[in-house]
Parts: structure tokens; C-alpha cells; sequence
């Protein structure tokens, strides 16, 4: 008998919502977020009480699960949030926000503010104790791609072209980064970084790849300019997977947000990458993924200035233009 994902408890019942998100935030119980207390805690039950309050007898201040995540400073109900969570997590190519705004019934600028901060929520922190992709007989597939606003014209086309690198470890997880240019500097950095000497490294054969391949355990060229996609010595040497997860990306830009601005241009990586590195093929089901998005809302509170800056590190505006996505 069919039934609706969208059904679950947490989904409809605001006190459903609130106990389902702090048991994924509050694993081990009530935490104050302004002295971290986590014995002299009182939940609040009285009428007037906002659903989920506690008190702290420590600091004397009262606070709700929200704090400190995602969905501080928010209006919206809770389970409307995990309704949203839920269709970005199940939807491969992306939902718009012109989607969220009609399925809300609400102000684009809530659907736009909505949608950017699950996208934090979503990001992976890759800082110096985050391991690199791959390792010893592992395969790591590098490639660049280039997104404008005509994909048919690539760098010809009206507005910049942004150019991405991803580094995908096959049957493993992706990462997807702006990069200034495709030069060698750019991306050899990246995978310095990012991707295990101990790996098997799989490009195509630009030249930039040359001067960074022999680091590598082993280095496997495919010729694109001759038509070869698949070695015919060695079947594994190929790019088809990171190429066919640039056809997820491509197709979720140009065909559901069809603009994405350089400002916010990692926050949509962050998105297809979350998707992808928690995919059905590793056993992470909608729900599951869903789950693994709020748990990444902790600590990760996303605010904006009232002005837009210049540059590709620009906050962003106080609401989002009506003619793009980003």
C-alpha cells in the first residue's frame, strides 16, 4: 500500500519535529547553549511556554533546541523545515526556489534564506583534520568543469564562466570546488590537498595533470581529443564516473536553478556533493540523508548583510534577485 513519505510524524506535528531534532542535535540530553550546562536543566510545559523551551538554572536563561543551528532566528514552524530538508535531500537534481516558495506559500526571500542555510547544513567542513580522497588501491577521478549561463556556449556565452574542479573516489564520496582558473597552480593545489599520493589517479589528458601525476601511486590518461574515453589497454583507466556526476550537476543548474551566482556557487557544490557522497548506490536512503543533513545543522548559523559585495566571497543580498536562483 503506497504511502507518503511525507507523512512521518516529524513531518506534520510540530512537537514531533522538535523531539526528532534534539535527539540528532541533543544525543546525550539538553545542552545549554550560552554555558553549556547539561545537568540543571528544566523543559518548560506551561501554556504559554514556546514549544521546546527549556531554562537553564546555571545562567538563568531559557533557550530551544534552534538555537545555535540552521534554524535560529526563524519563524518558520520546525517540521515545515524538515518538510524542506526532506525534498532536497530526495530530489538528485535540486528543488528551486521558486518550488519551495509555491509549495510554502511564502516570500521568496524565506524560501531563498530556507534553502542556502540547508545548504550549510549539508557542507562538509574541509579543514586540516578532514582525511583526502582515496588512498592505497583506491581509485580518485580528477576533472574540471565550466558552468554559465548558455552551457551550450561554455566561456562564449553572456556572464562569466565558472569553472569547477571535483576529485570523486570511485564508489566513494565527491568533492567539488571553485576554483579561479584551470591552470596548474589552481588545480594542483586541490588535489594536493584533497586527494591520497597513495591513490590510483585517473585524468584525461590535459596537460596541466602531467606535472602532478607521477606523486601518484599510478597515473591513468584517457585522450578525449582522439575520442577515447575508456582505455583500450587498461578498462579502468577512465573518467566516466566524475564526468557523470558533472552531468548531475550541469543538469541540476541549468535545468532547476538555471543561474547560480559566484557568491553562492559553494553552496550549491556543497549540496550536489552531499547528495552524491550519500547516495542509494552506498546504502544512505532518502530518509537517512535527511537525517545526516540535520545532524549537520549544529554550529553552522548562516546570516546575511543587507548589501551585496563585490567578488566571489560576497555574503549576499538581504533577498535574492527575482530573475536567478542564486
Amino acid at each position: 500500500m503506497a504511502r507518503s513519505a511525507l507523512s512521518a510524524p516529524h513531518l506534520q506535528d510540530e512537537a514531533a519535529a522538535f523531539a526528532y531534532v534534539e535527539a540528532r542535535l541533543w544525543p546525550n540530553g539538553p545542552v545549554c547553549p550560552h554555558c553549556g550546562e547539561t545537568e540543571r536543566l528544566t523543559r518548560l510545559t506551561a501554556k504559554t511556554a514556546r514549544m521546546g523551551l527549556h531554562s537553564c538554572k546555571a545562567c538563568r536563561k531559557q533557550f530551544t533546541v534552534r538555537q545555535g543551528s540552521i534554524f535560529e532566528s526563524s519563524h518558520l514552524p520546525l517540521h515545515l523545515w524538515l518538510q524542506v530538508i526532506h525534498l532536497m535531500c530526495a530530489s538528485k537534481k535540486g528543488v528551486s526556489t521558486r518550488q519551495i516558495q509555491r509549495i510554502l506559500k511564502c516570500s521568496m526571500k524565506t524560501a531563498w534564506f530556507l534553502t542556502h542555510r540547508i545548504r550549510e547544513a549539508m557542507a562538509a567542513k574541509h579543514d586540516i583534520f578532514t582525511p583526502p580522497l582515496g588512498g592505497a588501491g583506491k581509485v580518485v577521478e580528477a576533472d574540471e568543469a565550466f558552468l554559465s549561463r548558455d552551457p551550450a556556449k561554455k566561456l562564449r556565452g553572456p556572464g562569466p564562466a565558472l569553472p569547477v574542479m571535483s576529485l570523486l573516489e570511485r564508489d566513494g564520496s565527491v568533492r567539488s570546488f571553485h576554483v579561479p582558473d584551470v591552470t596548474g597552480a589552481s588545480l594542483h593545489s586541490v588535489l594536493a590537498r584533497h586527494a591520497d599520493p597513495k591513490s590510483r589517479l585517473m585524468t584525461d589528458d590535459a596537460q596541466v595533470y602531467r606535472t602532478i601525476g607521477w606523486n601518484f601511486e599510478d597515473h591513468g590518461r584517457v585522450t578525449h581529443s582522439k575520442g577515447e574515453y575508456v582505455s583500450r589497454q587498461d578498462p579502468t583507466i577512465h573518467t566516466n564516473t566524475v564526468e557523470g556526476y558533472f552531468s548531475i550537476l550541469k543538469r541540476g543548474v541549468y535545468g532547476v536553478f538555471h543561474h547560480v551566482s559566484e557568491a553562492h556557487l559553494h553552496r550549491y557544490l556543497s549540496e550536489f556533493d552531499f547528495r552524491y557522497s550519500n547516495r542509494e548506490k552506498l546504502g544512505v536512503s532518502d530518509d537517512r540523508r535527511a537525517e545526516l543533513a540535520v545532524m549537520g545543522a549544529k554550529g553552522k548559523r548562516l546570516t546575511y548583510q543587507t548589501t551585496r559585495r563585490a567578488g566571489p566571497t560576497a555574503a549576499g543580498p538581504s533577498s535574492a534577485p527575482a530573475s536567478w536562483e542564486g
